[in-house]
């Protein structure tokens, strides 16, 4: 059996907790929105059409900032197709995802939405094929009270009060040659910058995001946020970072070790942002957003034939059933984002509802939990005051993608008068029997401690058996003179509340 010792120190602090690590992303993609978020048809539809059993479960899983409308689907939006009547709302094509999008979902009803779920809204412009002035305008709609035109648009509309929009994001994945209206990092970090300038001209509180690197493999990752960043530094607040996450030809134990690869990504990434702030002589710091993060099995996608050209409302796309080994990984993951708290102050699970979720539904029928659910729900919950960073003492393993990865991975929070320990055990077979010392901390009893694991790491959670996968009271746990034993099951994910 693997044993690892941990140490634990509410002196040892990283930063404080950022709630908008905790946050989602809805992308009008697949059935996110349409017969995700809203059916006006179903039986727990509120007025507004949207589904309440869906709003319950946004509210159980902790989500803090929904990123909207894109994604992909935002290089090719007429953001003002989607306010005014809705029987006036043009339909288009969304050459995204190669679908219809009926605008009867838009910003100001998803505003709504965002109430009933306690979330703040990060918008996102469309600089790709559109620009400045439309973004000049989008910003004037949401934000300005009134006495303009198109504040006074926004009243007549029926949303009296602004939507005081803080977060914007300066289009997506600029860098992707399958974005509509790609550019060059050059032509990208002018664009930017100007639009920035302009923005903050209208509010110079805004926090704004400039495209980083789709992801860590891209051929200009690194170069791209070095010329990017020259351009925009001084105009923006955030760099944005993109990463998903698979299992590879049945290569299980280098899928766990993903965390590795995003703590990589994101000490790249800061490390740029930080030699271009040094070149500029500069006190700022750019942090990160990690607004699209997940598990997503894309080579799996890009083989099938969901995307297509037959132009459908709402298909299904991307619907991926979670595993429990996936539930692990996106809960490593979440553990890793906290740990770059001091500058990965804003994130984005992708996506909420249906498209790489962990929220299912059926039209006409009930909503459902994935196994990702959990891990995210109880971070969410748990986590609070501060991040500190641990002392591990755990074996290592050999992956064929990551290199030495460690078998158990830690994360711990503080605050005045509780704690919470994250852990995940990466051994495929074993047990891991851990120790953690956490006189350091005060606590003096246990809450409760929660694992995810299954003896089928591959067992899922479906609309036939909705509750297959579920969390569980990890019995083993005991704290006894400031020092907690605990038995981690192998391919599993744990969190101990302490009190």
């Amino acid at each position: 059996m693997p044993r690892a010792h941990i140490e634990l120190d509410r002196r040892a602090v990283i930063a404080p907790v950022r709630r908008r690590t905790f946050g989602s992303f809805v992308e009008h993609l697949g059935r996110c929105v349409y017969t995700g978020l809203y059916e006006p048809e179903h039986p727990s539809a509120n007025d507004e059409g949207f589904r309440m059993d869906v709003v319950a479960l946004v509210r159980e899983l902790g989500s803090t900032t929904i990123r909207y409308p894109g994604g992909n689907f935002v290089s090719g939006f007429r953001w003002e197709d989607s306010v005014g009547p809705r029987e006036k709302r043009p339909v288009r094509r969304d050459l995204a995802w190669h679908s219809l999008e009926s605008n009867q979902v838009g910003l100001d009803e998803f505003a709504r939405w965002l109430k009933l779920t306690d979330s703040e809204l990060m918008l996102a412009v469309n600089v790709a094929t559109r620009g400045i002035l439309p973004a000049l305008d989008l910003l004037e709609y949401a934000n300005h009270p009134s006495g303009t035109t198109l504040s006074d648009l926004r009243v007549a509309n029926g949303t009296p009060e602004p939507h005081d929009v803080r977060m914007w994001c300066l289009g997506n994945e600029m860098d992707g040659p399958w974005q509509t209206g790609f550019m060059t990092a050059d032509d990208y970090g002018k664009l930017a910058a100007r639009t920035a300038a302009a923005m903050k001209t209208a509010d110079k509180d805004l926090e704004l995001v400039v495209c980083g690197s789709s992801g860590s493999g891209m051929p200009t990752f690194g170069d791209w946020e070095r010329t990017v960043l020259e351009h925009a530094y001084d105009h923006v607040d955030y760099v944005s970072c993109h990463a998903y996450y698979q299992e590879h030809d049945g290569d299980l134990g280098s899928f766990l070790a993903s965390a590795t690869d995003m703590d990589y990504f994101i000490d790249t990434v800061v490390a740029t942002a930080d030699h271009v702030g040094y070149k500029k002589r500069s006190a700022k710091k750019i942090n990160v957003s990690f607004d699209e993060w997940n598990v997503w099995y894309l080579k799996e996608h890009m083989a099938s034939e969901e995307v297509n050209d037959e132009w459908r409302h709402a298909p299904r796309q991307l619907e991926d059933v979670y595993t429990v080994a996936d539930a692990v990984v996106v809960g490593n993951l979440l553990m890793t984002l906290l740990k770059r708290s001091d500058r990965v102050t804003s994130a984005s699970l992708a996506q909420l509802v249906n498209v790489i979720a962990p929220i299912m539904t059926e039209p006409g029928g009930p909503a459902w939990r994935q196994t990702t659910f959990y891990p995210f729900s109880i971070t969410s919950r748990l986590a609070s005051g501060e991040v500190i960073r641990p002392v591990t003492e755990a074996p290592t393993y050999t992956t064929a993608r990551h290199g030495e990865a460690s078998l158990v991975d830690v994360v711990a929070t503080v605050d005045e008068d509780r704690a919470a320990v994250f852990l995940v055990n990466r051994d495929l077979a074993e047990a891991a029997q851990v120790t953690i010392d956490v006189r350091g901390l005060g606590s003096s009893r246990i809450a409760e401690a929660i694992t995810l694991a299954d003896s089928d790491a591959y067992a899922r959670n479906t609309l036939a058996e909705q509750h297959r996968v579920t969390p569980f009271a990890n019995k083993s746990a005991a704290l006894t003179d400031g020092t907690i034993t605990i038995e981690l099951p192998p391919v599993s994910w744990t969190a101990i509340a302490l009190r």
